[in-house]
């Protein structure tokens, strides 16, 4: 081995791991400073690692100042001392030819005997489709449980390993950023960071208060609603072009955004409107040589929201506004249904979802109280005549019944809101100056905040901190209320105050499904269930009424929503996922904003979604 300056290709070994030369930069400093340091000038050399384990891994060193850094002479040749078997030769030709990979070659694919997962044949159709495209370009909307996250981390690795990609971000709900930095470690060896706010305070005690986390690690995590903040946007615009234009090279390699359908514009009709999230995407997007949008529900039946999240993948396909050409969209898109994929005798790979109604009988005083709600609808739209106005009583009154759909609990919280918010609004702002104010509280405002809502489901509290803003805004453009309205909210309120402490008829319909198919004649079966609420209201709700009939005692029942601490999440879902002969958990309520990350195909064979109108996904 020689101690020299390496050359470019040249085979190295450094920090006991073995690299390849792929780049040599000499000391810009002036002589002068050099013979003050009393040594020759320094290079920076850029290296590509060849072991099996961190292939394709590059790391920078200053080669005169790094410790034990050795280089092997191109020319030696190992001393021979004997001949190998037929069989070992044949194995050694069999592993250069598997390990040799180059971006010529399309048909030799790297990524699955690199990775430590069971390949499925279909998962590697979004591979071979990757590879055939010069710019990557993907929607995969598989179904739910095809694995698309083991999808999209092929293509990555695939293209790591051909010297393609280097710096990716994935951009997910909060709830999956653990989920993808354990997968992409575990199964590809993928080391990422996750860039949220402990990242920024460690950074900076380290590196100093200007530091940078879009450049600190060439592979980041970032959830949509931590990207679309102020100053993440910021900071990520000091690392792009002065003019936002992009240039090529490329800023940045890949982008992955998982479940891409929360950036899509809210659709209307013929118009979307941009949340946060879609501006935020829209800005960084370009920037970036290739992209994978991941999502089971692509299309939200709004044409024009489909093509716009088209144009955020592929903007020279496709336009805001067009309908999406049939050819071009089979050229990007990966769509494949459980139902489709059979074996190879044609018998159904996966099992079929069966989707059964439970039926509930509602009470008189449950239905009375659903027709003074719908009076008191009535009775506010007839007295909504301006736009804003509308806007407002259309969103509350529709907030009110979906919270009477879910638990007398929810809907008592969100009553109690509504009139306080009317309250305190009618003691600020009189009568006579709710016209002149009218002028100041614009519809678009309104509108902004309502849509935002519905892409802000990540974390419960922040969801429900948001939606009492949003109605306190509704409060200042509703008219003042009437005697009749006063009383219509006065007589739900004591229904509701009444009906929240004991179980109404669609809990007492839950309550005896788990005593027959959970804990039949009181003794715990292996059936697992997961019961989705919307609402961390209704969710607590039914942990109390749970708790009161013995369902909850040795750990029986957890609870899983958006917001909890990302340990005690894993910790939850660890135990849910666990053999039933290892765990006792047999009952999991999770709200929407916690459901990602849940293996249901393997882990849950009951789901019962408690809302309605409720999730299809």
């Amino acid at each position: 081995m020689d101690a020299s300056i390496p050359e470019v290709g040249q085979l190295v070994r450094v920090r006991q791991r073995r690299f390849v030369v792929t780049d040599i930069a000499r000391s810009s400093l002036p002589r002068d400073a050099l013979l003050a340091n009393d040594g020759p000038p320094q290079h920076l050399v850029s290296l590509s690692s060849v072991e099996d384990d961190g292939f394709g891994e590059e790391l920078q060193v200053v080669w005169e100042i790094e410790p034990d850094a050795r280089a092997f002479d191109a020319l030696a040749l190992p001393a021979p001392d004997g001949f190998d078997s037929p069989a070992r030769l044949d194995a050694f030709l069999n592993a250069v030819r598997w390990g040799a990979a180059t971006s010529a070659d399309v048909q030799v694919l790297q990524a699955p005997f690199r990775s430590g997962i069971d390949i499925e044949d279909y998962q590697l159709d979004p591979l071979v489709r990757a590879l055939q495209m010069p710019r990557v370009n993907l929607l995969i909307a598989d179904d739910v449980g095809l694995g698309k996250t083991i999808e999209a981390g092929l293509v990555l690795q695939e293209l790591i390993i051909r010297h393609r990609v280097r710096s990716v971000l994935i951009v997910c709900p909060a709830a999956l950023q653990i989920h993808w930095q354990e997968q992409m470690r575990d199964k590809f060896g993928l080391e990422f960071r996750i860039v949220n706010s402990a990242l920024m305070k460690r950074l900076r005690r380290e590196q100093g208060i200007h530091v940078n986390p879009w450049r600190h690690y060439p592979r980041l995590i970032a959830s949509m609603d931590y990207l679309k903040r102020d100053r993440p946007m910021r900071l990520f615009r000091e690392l792009l072009p002065p003019d936002g234009r992009p240039t090529y090279p490329r800023k940045f390699d890949m982008l992955i955004v998982d479940e891409a359908h929360n950036i899509a514009p809210a659709g209307r009709g013929r118009y979307a409107v941009d949340s946060q999230r879609t501006r935020a995407i829209r800005e960084i997007a370009p920037h970036f040589e290739h992209k994978l949008f991941l999502t089971a529900t692509p299309h939200n039946g709004y044409v024009e929201s489909f093509s716009a999240l088209l144009e955020l993948l592929d903007n020279q396909r496709f336009a805001r506004g067009i309908p999406p050409n049939p050819q071009a969209l089979q050229q990007i898109m990966v769509r494949r249904l459980k139902s489709e994929l059979k074996d190879w005798d044609g018998t159904p790979r996966f099992p079929p979802r069966e989707i059964k109604v439970i039926q509930v009988a509602y009470t008189e005083e449950e239905r009375r109280i659903h027709e003074r709600l719908q009076a008191y609808t009535r009775l506010r739209q007839d007295r909504a005549s301006k736009p804003v106005e509308r806007t407002a009583t259309d969103f509350v009154l529709k907030l009110l019944k979906k919270r009477l759909f879910s638990s007398p609990q929810a809907f008592l919280n969100t009553l109690e809101k509504h009139r306080q918010s009317l309250m305190d609004d009618g003691e600020k702002h009189p009568g006579e100056q709710r016209a002149a104010r009218h002028s100041r509280h614009k519809e678009q405002r309104l509108r902004a905040m309502i849509e935002e809502l519905e892409t802000d489901a990540a974390d419960n509290e922040t969801l429900s901190e948001n939606l009492w803003e949003a109605m306190r805004e509704s409060a200042r453009a509703m008219p003042p209320l009437t005697e009749e309205e006063a009383q219509l909210l006065d007589e739900m309120m004591r229904w509701a105050r009444r009906a929240a402490q004991r179980a109404d008829s669609k809990a007492q319909k839950l309550f005896q499904w788990l005593d027959e198919h959970i804990r039949p004649g009181g003794e715990w079966s292996n059936e697992r269930v997961i019961i989705f609420t919307e609402y961390r209201d209704t969710q607590t709700w039914l942990q109390s009424l749970l708790a009161a009939r013995g369902f909850t005692e040795g750990e029986r029942t957890l609870l899983l929503y958006g917001g909890m601490a990302e340990e005690e999440r894993e910790r939850i879902k660890a135990a849910f996922q666990a053999r039933p002969e290892d765990s006792p958990v047999r009952i999991l309520l999770a709200t929407d904003a916690a459901s990602e990350g849940i293996d249901l195909q393997r882990h849950c064979h009951q789901l019962i979604h408690y809302e309605i109108p409720w999730n299809p996904n």
